[in-house]
């Protein structure tokens, strides 16, 4: 949205329930739902370009109903709205948990396949099966391009993310036990950039992997120190413990009505797709993630400036 408007467009933003982070914006704002068809229709019309980036994240296996029903039946009502109002270019986002992550000694590209069942959370497999709705909707002749993105974090996190109540966490010194394993994250600003670069010049049918760095738990928490000063967390939690604890924590979460962040899934994610390759993104679209130190920064002093980091706290 910012991208957009930092490149002269005139941008239409569908607000369902939120708008935390729109205040003082230039945008036309309207009313919508993916799942309500003519919002959508009425939201879109005149549009050249829609960016869809609606979508429900979740990190439980039993979230089969809510992941289906947004990200395979909301992408349907998206491309079907895009017709109806012959829309030049969507932009879909997708997710790189909507691609196998092996084999695991080879880099992450797009030419991995899509996950299918079984054994995939029900968010990988809600994102597979969506991106396999814009892909179908391209043979038949939409004008639409994918991007996969990585971890997304950065700025404007109002939210908060999963990760972001992480580094909140991090930050305020909450996190007593760091587990094994990692993530590649990338900022939200490049992933923003490039989707706007691709919603300009990719070809139709294109797909872009966008990945930033994989950092392991115990970097993270490194560089965390570093930025806020804190002493970082000592104690390493082993992976198998972790997953025999997570099914515990995950009922403790959903009994308080916490979003969880310590789930199998998360923990699985935490084990897969080390090495991402956003070469044809950088060859097509000149794309360059910036280093990860500076995002980390920039979204502590985010979360600092807008009250979302307070003082030390104990364990």
């Amino acid at each position: 949205m910012r991208a957009l408007i930092a490149h002269g467009s005139e941008v239409r933003i569908i607000a369902h329930k939120s708008t935390l982070g729109l205040k003082g914006l230039n945008i036309e704002q309207c009313s919508g739902d993916v799942n309500d068809p003519e919002s959508l229709a009425e939201a879109f019309r005149g549009a050249e370009t829609v960016f869809h980036l609606a979508a429900h994240i979740s990190l439980l296996m039993n979230d089969h109903g809510r992941c289906a029903a947004v990200n395979v039946g909301g992408t349907r009502n998206v491309i079907e709205a895009c017709r109806r109002n012959n829309v030049k270019r969507l932009v879909h986002f997708s997710s790189i948990h909507s691609l196998y992550s092996e084999p695991s000694d080879m880099p992450v590209d797009e030419t991995r396949p899509l996950v299918e069942p079984p054994g995939f959370a029900p968010y990988d497999l809600s994102k597979a099966a969506g991106e396999r709705l814009v892909r179908q909707a391209v043979k038949e002749g939409l004008d639409a391009v994918i991007i996969n993105p990585t971890g997304v974090i950065g700025p404007y996190d109002y939210r908060p993310s999963h990760f972001g109540r992480a580094l909140i966490m991090m930050s305020e010194g909450r996190v007593p036990v760091i587990l094994e394993g990692g993530f590649d994250w990338v900022d939200a600003r490049d992933v923003a950039e490039c989707a706007v670069k691709a919603g300009q010049v990719a070809p139709a049918g294109s797909n872009y992997l966008l990945s930033g760095t994989w950092l392991s738990v115990r970097d993270t928490a490194t560089i965390i120190s570093q930025i806020t000063g804190r002493r970082p967390p000592t104690l390493v939690c082993p992976a198998s413990l972790a997953r025999a604890c997570a099914p515990a924590f995950t009922a403790v979460s959903q009994w308080t009505g916490a979003r969880p962040i310590f789930t199998s899934v998360s923990l699985n994610a935490l084990a897969c797709y080390r090495d991402i390759s956003h070469a044809k993104a950088t060859r097509e679209l000149g794309y360059e993630p910036r280093p990860i130190r500076e995002t980390l920064a920039d979204t502590i002093k985010w979360f600092t400036d807008n009250g979302f980091i307070k003082g030390n706290k104990r364990p």
